[in-house]
This record gives structure tokens, sequence and C-alpha cells, in this order.
């Protein structure tokens, strides 16, 4: 059988031609048998067929005899830390994030957490799966149910002063995902008022994919912020390892900038620590990081190269532009939690709002947000660019795609892993026309259609 759900970082397709129980089964059976586990963390998101799709999972693990440790609904997230907290050999969630509603997937961890990606494992279960062999069910593992969840929220508190916090207002959206479960859950203890929107789980999606990036997903939060006059607004994709600021005043806060804030709060806490980042925008982070004393260490884009290279480096942090943050004390995994609790205790500490901690930052380093071009031969589209300017540039790296700096402006572009698209990013030195000029430039000389 073909098995179109096997991705670069993970398992993802469409209900029930591209992933379905049956694959779902032998996928477990497949997990259990190439990293011989005895005890495995599952858990699933809120989508509609999560259950089912988790049940046939379970199964598989059962039949080759690991011991289940089933922690329920439950964010990416909750797997990644339940399974190195309780040391189990390895975790499994069933999640499609933010694809439509009649996608499922699975991301898969080994013991402590680390990423299996096609590189590290899951190429070699796709292999397995497609075969379809495996040993002749002898003796069947256990289930039982993991009660991870309150040794979790104390995780995330550990990472603020609770007695510093400032009673800030922040309207929280969900988006019907599974953060406001974990919302609810810090409220009794967290000194701030919740505006709730789209706040109950919901795998029919009643407003929409839960996916902040997509700017018609944006209009609920914006608005609630107006309506209640809050200091701030936390927007979560489906299963919540990423979240998206936005200040009082409503603007929408590009993750490159969270990545610059929150590597600064590390570094005045920590030193000379060191710093990952994507290559999609760089400038302001390593001027941030290397002005205090870090060393900013660039990645390949992608959760399973970054967590590799913390891992590497002992970094404290990593970021990416897409709003995936990364913590060495949260098994070097990436949360969606972690990251507004420490912007909202950086306010606090600084009295400062979202806007004074970011203004400055976003004005001395204009960048275009990444924009998509749908594309069929990245290839010659990638070399026709960098031909273009290679007289003119100062460097040329292929860490990820192609970037390419001048002495005022810089680009990166990148093929998609998964499907035919491109990516542009663009950020200049305090020229928000140059850098506008240059990302209409740069989309002439790509071609395509926007997407």
């Amino acid at each position: 059988m073909t098995l179109k759900c096997f991705k670069a970082y993970d398992i993802r397709g469409r209900i029930p031609d591209e992933l379905n129980e049956d694959i779902a089964y032998r996928t477990g059976r497949a997990f259990a048998s190439f990293i011989q586990a005895k005890n495995v963390v599952v858990g699933h998101d809120i989508r509609l067929s999560s259950p089912a799709i988790c049940d046939a999972l379970v199964k598989g693990l059962l039949d080759s005899g690991v011991n289940v440790h089933h922690i329920g609904e439950c964010g990416t997230e909750e797997i990644y830390f339940a399974t190195d907290h309780f040391d189990m050999d390895g975790g499994i969630v069933v999640t499609a994030s933010h694809n439509p509603k009649d996608y499922n997937g699975m991301k898969l961890v080994r013991k402590d957490a680390r990423p299996m990606s096609g590189d590290t494992g899951l190429r070699q279960i796709e292999n397995l799966v497609e075969l379809n062999q495996f040993a002749e069910i002898t003796q069947r593992g256990s289930q039982s149910t993991l009660d991870h969840r309150s040794a979790y929220i104390d995780c995330l508190l550990s990472y603020v002063d609770l007695d510093a916090l400032s009673p800030l207002k922040i309207v929280v959206n969900a988006g019907n995902g599974g953060a406001g479960a974990i919302i609810d859950e810090l409220e009794g203890k967290l000194p701030f008022k919740f505006i709730k929107v789209h706040h109950e789980a919901d795998g029919h999606f009643p407003n929409g994919v839960p996916n902040p990036l997509l700017i018609e997903n944006r209009g609920s939060t914006i608005e609630a912020i107006a309506l209640h006059q809050a200091d701030m607004g936390i927007a979560w994709d489906g299963d919540f390892d990423r979240c998206f600021f936005f200040d009082a005043s409503g603007r929408f806060i590009e993750g490159y900038y969270i990545v610059g804030l929150l590597a600064k709060a590390f570094l005045e806490r920590d030193g000379s620590a060191k710093i990952v980042h994507d290559p999609r925008l760089t400038w302001n982070t390593i001027e941030i990081v290397e002005s205090l004393g870090g060393e900013a260490i660039q990645s390949k884009t992608g959760h399973a190269f970054i967590k590799e290279r913390m891992r590497e480096e002992d970094a404290v942090y990593g970021g990416e532009m897409s709003a995936h943050h990364y913590f060495r004390d949260f098994s070097y995994c990436d949360s969606g939690m972690v990251p507004w609790l420490l912007v909202a205790g950086l306010m606090s500490a600084q009295k400062k709002n979202l806007a004074e901690l970011v203004n400055e930052r976003m004005l001395k380093f204009p960048a275009s947000g990444e924009i998509n071009r749908r594309i069929e031969n990245a290839p010659d589209m990638l070399l026709k660019i960098e031909q273009h300017y290679l007289g003119a540039s100062e460097s040329v790296d292929h860490t990820d795609g192609l970037s390419m700096s001048f002495d005022e402006w810089r680009f990166n572009v990148r093929a998609s892993n998964t499907e035919p698209v491109v990516r542009l990013n663009v950020e200049s030195r305090a020229n928000s026309h140059l850098m506008q000029e240059k990302t209409e430039e740069l989309l002439s000389l790509m071609g395509g259609q926007t997407v």
C-alpha cells in the first residue's frame, strides 16, 4: 500500500483515504517493534475522528505487548511532558493541529521526548506499516489512565514568579481547540482576568479551523480585545503547541519578534547562554543575542532539527518565526503555553505593555511576514533567484532553502516539504519601504500564485 500520510516530521492525512484505523493499528505495532518499547504514553486532540484513531493505535501497541498509559484528550506538548516526566519509552499524540477537520495525524517521540522524523526513525516505521508483517501476538500489554495534568500545570507555573504578576486582562482564543481546558486549569492560580473566545473544544470547528496564521481567523480575537480593553490577546492552533500574540490595540505580532523578546529574557537571566533560531528571519534575533553576550546558532527549520540542535548545544531556548518556541527545561520541546506566560511575566516585571516590548525591534528590523506561493518547479525558481542576486549579495546560505544577505536587506526563500509551495521572508535594516520594494521584486521573480 502507498502511504501518503507519512510526512517529513509526522503522520498527517485526510480521513479515511490517507489515514484510518487500520493504518493507526499498524503504526502502533510498528512503533513498538522499532523502538522496542515497554511503556508508551498516548493521547489525542479534540477532532471528531481522534478517539477512534487513538483506540486503534492503542490496540496495536497492546497487541505488541506494550503497556499503554493513556492521558485522554490533550495537547501535543502534554505528550512531550508526560513522556519525559514519567520516564516513558515513547509517546504518541493523535492530532492534525491546524489542518482541515477531515484530516488527522500522529506525532511520535522516543524516550526523553526526542522527536521521530524522517531522519530519525519515521521512514523505518513507514516501511514496517507498509509490510504489515508483525510478530504473532503472544502476550498483550496493559492499559491504564495516567494522571499527568497536575504535574504539567506545576511545570508551566514554574516559568513565572506568581507573586510578581500583574492583574492583566487577557483575551484567550482557543479556536475551539484544546487550549481552553488548560486555561481553565490555570485560571484559579493566576491573577489574570481571562476573556474567553471560542473556548469550548468542538471538533466540528464551528468558527473555522483553529489556525491564527489565517488573517480571517484573527477578527474574533481583535474584536474581543477592543470590546474588553484587554492588555493582550493570545490565540492557539488546535493542539496548542503554538501561540500567537496580539497587543492591546489588536495588532498581530509576528512570531519573529517574540523569538527576540524571549531570547532577551533568557539571556538577561542566564548570561552567556546559547539560543537556536531558524534561517527565515534572523537579524533581530542575532543582534539581541550577541548584544547580551549570548551565542546565536542557526538551525534548519522544523521542530526535529531545532530540538536536535538544542540538545547538541545545550541551548536554553530555541525559536522559530512560525510561533514554535522550544525550552531546555521543557525537554527541549515546543510549548504553546510557556511563551505567553513568559511574556505576561515580562509585562509585569517591566511595567510595559506588549507593544512597548516589541515596537523598537519591529521598527529596527521590519519584515514581510511569510508569503506562500504555489510553484511547481521550486529548484529552478531558487536557482533563478540566486543567479539574479549573486553579484550584489554579501553572503549566500543554503542551510534551508536559499538565504541571501545584502548591506541593508536580506531574504530567505524555501520550498515546502509536503506541497508545491514556496515560502518567502524578507527583512531590512530600519527601512520598511526597502523591505516592501524588495518583497515585490522577489515575488515578481518567483511568479506563481499566492496561497
